[in-house]
């Protein structure tokens, strides 16, 4: 029996196991990357390093570390332009790949840092607030563009949980509360007016109060009771609930169901103003001094100082300018 096709064998057997070793430890770097495609690119090591900015002996050295973990060659040698091995084309390809995702993420980061950048998932409590946020956003999305701005109305889960765990990033609120890691930064302050017919008993007095409502029939948002400024600020302290309550959708239909008779509502005094269905109704203030309330924006304690959320909420304020106004 022959030993030495034995032997040589073994030796093979074992330089497969050493490369496989070798390849299974691998460490390729960005650096890496970018050099296989500066050097296909240039066609040459000079031109590479200078366009890395390097010295040829470093790109030498970068090569044959390379080179030497893989355990081939990546270049065909004594080729001019040099290039590229079938196994330098598959890191070609790799390169190709990734260092674009890898700019473009740190891009991403860059605006980030720099607050260009980001993301604004606004929540909303307030109902009527769909059609004073509008312009804002519009407005917001010229001079953000990189942004990405979504609205969901808060009122079918729990916003300020939500902005805690990172699932929205601003909530427009009128009940602040006191909560680790969340800021709330006061946007505008506004009325809750009584609204009915011009032909309404209640339409007479100069001023509503919860007894008031017992016989009515209130048209409201579709919104829980605890959440209406009616319910929490009056109705509910006094232990009043009125006749009936029936929930509407759009402020438009609200309003020509007052003017009907078909019942009474509370609404934002901005809200009403800023309302064109027509004259057949008239507010009223609750109680004999009025209620005021507030809007605030609340935002998580590590964004508030961002340059964007900054100018969401700058816009926001000069908006309720104009709807005082109205």
């Amino acid at each position: 029996m022959r030993l030495y096709p034995v032997l040589v064998y073994m030796k093979q057997i074992h330089k497969f196991h050493e490369h496989h070793e070798v390849c299974s430890v691998m460490h390729i770097e960005f650096r890496h990357l970018r050099t296989i495609k500066a050097i296909h690119e240039t066609g040459g090591l000079a031109r590479a390093a200078d366009s890395l900015g390097i010295t040829q002996s470093a790109l030498s050295h970068q090569i044959k570390g390379i080179e030497d973990q893989a355990g081939v060659e990546l270049f065909v040698r004594r080729s001019k332009p040099l290039k590229l091995s079938a196994a330098g084309h598959r890191l070609l390809a790799a390169a190709n790949r990734i260092l674009p995702e890898v700019a473009a993420l740190e891009l991403e980061f860059s605006g980030l840092v720099q607050g260009s950048s980001g993301r604004m998932h606004i929540a909303i409590e307030c109902h009527a607030c769909f059609e004073w946020l509008l312009p804002v956003l519009e407005e917001f999305r010229k001079a953000w563009p990189d942004v990405d701005v979504d609205i969901r109305p808060g009122l079918t889960f729990d916003a300020l949980p939500a902005l805690r765990k990172e699932q929205v990033d601003l909530v427009v609120s009128s009940d602040p509360e006191d909560m680790p890691g969340v800021t709330f930064l006061p946007l505008f302050d506004y009325e809750p007016v009584f609204v009915a017919a011009t032909n309404h008993a209640l339409a007479s007095k100069a001023f509503i109060e919860a007894d008031d409502f017992r016989d009515q029939t209130l048209i409201t948002y579709p919104v829980e009771q605890s959440r209406l400024d009616v319910f929490s600020q009056l109705l509910i302290p006094a232990k009043v609930q009125p006749k009936a309550v029936r929930q509407v959708e759009l402020t438009a239909v609200i309003l020509l169901l007052v003017a009907s008779g078909r019942g009474v509502a509370v609404l934002p005094d901005w809200v009403v103003r800023q309302a064109s269905y027509g004259s057949d109704y008239v507010t009223r203030p609750l109680t004999e001094t009025g209620l005021t309330r507030r809007l605030y924006a609340a935002v998580r304690d590590d964004c508030a100082e961002l340059p964007f959320v900054a100018h969401l909420v700058a816009q926001a304020r000069k908006e309720a300018v104009k709807l005082q106004r109205v």
